[in-house]
């Protein structure tokens, strides 16, 4: 995990760049007042111009980097942080400044709209949410320095705001530098634009290990938006026990899970359980009856989460055991790449290839499987460059099924796994259907005798004899699958090629999906409520409320002037900010997402309120200082450390990869939005109802979060991208049908 982790420090380079640039002209705009001779109206236009430019190239950003890739994007917001403080450095009068400052905006916008979604892209899904608090850490690491850089020249007999502003050019340089020589391009972008090739050599380096296949299929799977997905319960066990008749299915559909070493293998039998995953999926209006307004989708989430092992989403119990399945393939089989540049080949080729030696125990395992759909041919696989899939039909079997092998291990307890059926037409010729299985493995693994596989030791390496473990599975149609290919050629269904598949499906189309829809209403939803949260607010009159509390009084008589002082407490803020996003950094992916939500969005609340009684009610000078400043403090850290970060980490989460980009700038350009409305409405809200009614409407606000986290937002933590997307299909469904009844 040290090379995303690396990467991911190296991308959030242009949020402290963000931190760094709000916090210089918060400081350097009263000597540019000065020097310029600026009214009211075009100061705050000097301030506002890098807002207007974020929320105007946030229109685009998303789109464009779907299309073009996520680097070239962040390449291209370093550029522009460059380019603009050079400029700010010259500038000769107000208007070449305005344009500065249009171009810093411009690379703001790219950075904060974007570095979210490329960290979500490179991260494992375990520590996902770490690496994507570290924006929130690395611009207040940014404000912090900032602050620090401006005291000190606040210190000299004639402080150049031109020099505070030029200085931008410097981190911007070393963020040029690592975007263009050691930044990779998002490998999720690199495969939705069938970039395989690519894209593996950019997982290889991400992971730091070479077999990175089963990550290659997972992202390949993720290609897909809306497949009909459902839920269903599977039983995983060693092959001889299930097959004896452990609650045997009707159709024997079942799927052949293989481990590491040669001869071994489970065998996945779809049976009916009562799982809390499955049971939300078919009455969910009744899971939800103490509730009655909260989304099924929430519950769904939650009743994965709730079925984890107590070791967390960290690692799973048994799917471990297949991480590095069919170690134990022909090393002597020709290895060819699935990429744009590679010959195209017809079904008849791979026919050809089926001299290899393979058997059930022993079989090469290809990023994709690809099989006939005739009953007198194997299903022969192509070899590549990794080990996750393979199919091979057994005649021995019944007609109606065909035996499926499982893939792997896909991070927080879920395994990825294909399913090939065959069954005979009304006109009597066979008929198949391939499906993408999640499986998730629910608990402890348990004895069908009635007891507990042991915990410790090595005993958890694989299911001990005659036991069984109970996973729930999201059951859909694969990305690639294409029925007119079916009828074309004797190759199966997942042998589109990616960029084949995405071209086919309009991307505004894509949005139309009731998945996406409803991701859209949650990440809308939470950035437009966490504005109008009251953050802007209270940071604007941050130095008023410490004035009154008379700590700049206290500085200044230690021989600092008022401004200096000023700066110097807003450096002072900023740097307890830091500890508190560390703490959100751990519990990110220990608590999660919505736990933090609800627990930090009580504690704005309250500090709200108490500020608006101490403005209120006079205490005394002493007491409503202390009071103010201290409700200040707390509501600052817990902002950074749940509503601040957790909006964007959410937004790059629940959008699937073919129209990630456009739905997050779509969620952004509502953020930006907000922020202009808060930002400018605050004066005319300051006149007509004072500072505790606007405290007071933030704290209100607040309320209204607090219930719409709980309400309609999920728990993501430890998922997968593909599977949150496939969470988000089926929760549509499931609440389109309790509407209905």
């Amino acid at each position: 995990m040290k090379g995303a982790a690396l990467v991911a420090i190296a991308a959030t380079i242009g949020n402290f760049l963000q931190g760094w640039d709000n916090a210089t002209i918060a400081g350097a705009i009263l000597y540019i007042k000065i020097d310029l001779d600026l009214g009211t109206s075009v100061e705050g236009l000097v301030v506002a111009m890098s807002l207007i430019g974020a929320t105007a190239i946030t229109t685009c950003s998303g789109a464009i980097s779907d299309w073009l890739g996520r680097r070239p994007m962040l390449i291209l917001s370093s550029m522009l942080y460059f380019v603009s403080g050079l400029v700010m450095l010259w500038s000769p009068n107000v208007y070449i400044l305005c344009v500065a400052r249009l171009l810093d905006g411009f690379g703001i916008g790219l950075a904060v709209t974007l570095v979210p979604v490329y960290i979500s892209e490179t991260a494992p899904s375990e520590i996902r949410g770490l690496l994507n608090t570290l924006p929130q850490f690395t611009g207040s690491g940014g404000m912090f320095l900032s602050y620090c850089m401006v005291f000190g020249m606040s210190l000299m007999d004639s402080p150049s705001w031109r020099l505070m502003l030029g200085v931008l050019s410097i981190p911007s340089l070393l963020y040029f530098a690592l975007m263009v020589f050691y930044l990779p391009e998002s490998p999720r972008w690199l495969v939705s634009k069938g970039k395989m090739l690519e894209a593996k050599q950019v997982l290889q380096r991400l992971r730091g290990r070479e077999d990175v296949s089963g990550e290659m299929a997972l992202l390949v799977e993720g290609l897909g938006i809306g497949g009909g997905t459902s839920l269903e319960e599977y039983m995983i066990g060693p092959a001889d026990e299930l097959d004896e008749g452990h609650e045997p299915s009707a159709d024997k559909d079942k799927i052949r899970l293989y481990g590491p070493q040669e001869g071994l293998s489970w065998v996945a039998k779809p049976v009916t359980g009562q799982s809390i995953l499955s049971l939300t999926s078919r009455q969910g209006s009744m899971v939800n009856q103490s509730v009655p307004l909260m989304d099924p989708l929430v519950t769904l989430f939650g009743s994965v989460h709730e079925k984890l092992p107590e070791m967390g989403s960290m690692r799973s119990m048994l799917f471990p055991n297949f991480g590095s399945m069919f170690s134990t393939a022909d090393p002597h089989v020709r290895n060819e790449h699935w990429d744009e540049e590679s010959l195209q080949r017809e079904g008849e080729d791979y026919a050809s290839d089926a001299a290899g030696g393979d058997s059930d125990d022993n079989l090469h395992s290809p990023l994709m499987s690809r099989q006939t759909t005739t009953l007198d041919k194997d299903m022969i696989p192509p070899a590549t460059h990794g080990s996750t899939l393979s199919m091979r039909r057994h005649s021995t079997l019944v007609q109606d099924a065909v035996e499926s092998v499982g893939g792997t291990g896909i991070g927080g307890g879920w395994q990825l796994a294909w399913k090939w059926s065959e069954r005979e037409g009304e006109d009597g010729k066979k008929e198949g259907g391939f499906k993408r299985i999640y499986l998730h493995e629910e608990g402890i693994p348990v004895s069908r005798h009635g007891s507990l596989v042991s915990l410790q030791g090595i005993d958890m390496h694989m299911p001990a004899e005659g036991d069984f473990i109970q996973a729930a599975a999201l059951v859909s149609q694969p990305a690639l699958y294409s029925k007119e290919l079916m009828d074309q050629r004797l190759v199966g269904p997942a042998m589109v090629h990616p960029a084949e598949t995405a071209s086919k499906v309009p991307v505004w189309a894509a949005l139309l999906d009731p998945g996406v829809k409803r991701a859209l209403l949650v990440g809308i939803g939470i950035q437009i409520l966490q504005q109008f949260s009251g953050i802007n607010g209270v940071l604007y009159y941050t130095p008023q409320i410490l004035e009154v509390a008379g700590v700049e009084v206290l500085l200044s008589s230690l021989g600092l002037s008022s401004t200096s002082s000023s700066f110097l407490i807003s450096a002072l803020t900023t740097l307890l900010m830091l500890p508190c996003i560390g703490v959100a950094m751990k519990l990110m992916d220990i608590s999660g997402r919505r736990r933090l939500l609800l627990t930090t969005i009580p504690v704005l609340i309250v500090s709200l309120m108490i500020l608006v009684f101490s403005e209120v009610v006079n205490l005394g000078t002493v007491v409503n200082a202390a009071v103010s400043t201290a409700c200040v403090i707390i509501y600052f850290c817990c902002f950074v450390m749940g509503y601040g970060p957790i909006p964007n980490i959410l937004c790059s989460e629940i959008f699937p990869t073919r129209v990630r980009g456009l739905c997050i700038a779509i969620c952004a350009l509502v953020y930006w939005i907000g922020d202009i409305i808060v930002t400018y409405s605050l004066p005319l809200m300051l006149s007509s109802v004072g500072l505790a009614g606007v405290f007071g409407i933030y704290a209100v606000v607040c309320l209204i979060s607090w219930v719409f986290v709980f309400l309609k937002v999920p728990e993501t933590k430890g998922m997968p991208l593909e599977v949150i997307t496939e969470f988000f299909a089926v929760g549509a469904r499931q609440a389109a049908a309790t509407k209905n009844e």
